[in-house]
């Protein structure tokens, strides 16, 4: 088990991140990177620790916690504020591009009212990762690399000593799953393409990390299997307390037809006796199907924080 990423000096040069990763070889830099055992440590961290926790129960709820639930606040009254325009083409609404523009503009100043006045040297760095995490404003599409970029940025808060270890809980059920539902917001308002789906075959057009984490919430239920969150009962009643469920739910409304049709890996994943067997699963299928694949990791930006070099022996 990975510990949770903390940067070894105080004194650090940051930089703004930049792209690392341009050809198909250079992949093998990045699994070798400090940047991806960090990425991963802090992934299967708070797997750990969610296991078996709802949504509802009590956790801390520290002032950087709260700075960012504000933070996430902003970004959805902008969308209030942005409505999409009268256009031809029903997907990708060009008004997110004007609602881009203005996060764009604005990240520095959000991320530097989030962190420690002693770190405001950090905020350029770690603000390129909060405009990273919400689409691209050129293709109007959103995937599971918009979405790493929102954990990256989550992990550099806590290289910086922004976010600690017992802020685990809220970093996922306060913050992550805010997060989720501005995204959703997005997505619906906008009608943003998926990025690089892979249609029927993905896990899902959007997201991939609330699955893992939320199947991890899920072990050792004393009733709910995984047989269950194909039963929109199940998910109606449930939704309030697992994130897995909340993903289920908005694919629901979003999606008309059979579920074994619209999303056949969720369908086959529903199949898996356990769910501690769904969660390893789910973090294998992660690596192969996110992690491993260049056109996602393309995008990646590596810097002071989230760093290219490779991991020390």
């Amino acid at each position: 088990m990975t510990s949770f990423p903390v940067s070894p000096s105080t004194l650090q040069n940051f930089m703004v991140p930049k792209k690392e990763i341009s050809m198909f070889p250079d992949m093998g830099k990045w699994k070798r990177s400090q940047a991806y055992a960090d990425y991963m440590g802090f992934i299967l961290t708070l797997n750990e620790g969610v296991k078996g926790k709802k949504l509802t129960c009590e956790y801390k709820v520290s002032e950087t916690i709260e700075k960012l639930l504000v933070l996430l606040g902003t970004l959805d009254r902008w969308i209030d504020e942005t409505p999409p325009e009268d256009q031809p083409s029903r997907f990708g609404n060009k008004a997110y591009r004007t609602w881009y523009a203005k996060l764009d503009q604005e990240a520095e100043g959000l991320v530097a009212a989030v962190i420690p006045e002693d770190k405001a040297a950090a905020a350029p760095e770690i603000a390129v990762y909060l405009k990273e995490a919400v689409g691209n404003s050129t293709r109007i599409d959103y995937g599971t690399g918009h979405e790493a970029a929102f954990a990256i940025f989550l992990c550099c808060l806590c290289k910086i000593g922004a976010l600690r270890v017992d802020d685990q809980l809220a970093i996922i059920f306060k913050v992550f799953d805010r997060y989720l539902v501005v995204m959703r917001k997005l997505q619906k308002t906008y009608r943003m393409e998926p990025a690089g789906s892979q249609g029927v075959w993905g896990l899902d057009d959007f997201q991939f990390l609330p699955f893992i984490w939320g199947s991890s919430q899920f072990v050792d239920h004393p009733t709910l299997e995984p047989k269950h969150f194909v039963d929109e009962k199940v998910v109606n009643e449930n939704h309030h307390d697992y994130m897995f469920l909340e993903c289920i739910k908005f694919i629901n409304e979003m999606k008309t037809g059979p579920f074994a049709e619209h999303s056949n890996q969720l369908w086959n994943i529903s199949a898996v006796p356990t769910w501690s067997k769904v969660n390893q699963g789910l973090i294998r299928m992660y690596k192969a199907e996110c992690l491993e694949k260049f056109p996602v990791i393309q995008h990646f930006k590596f810097g002071s924080l989230i760093s290219i070099q490779p991991v020390k022996p």
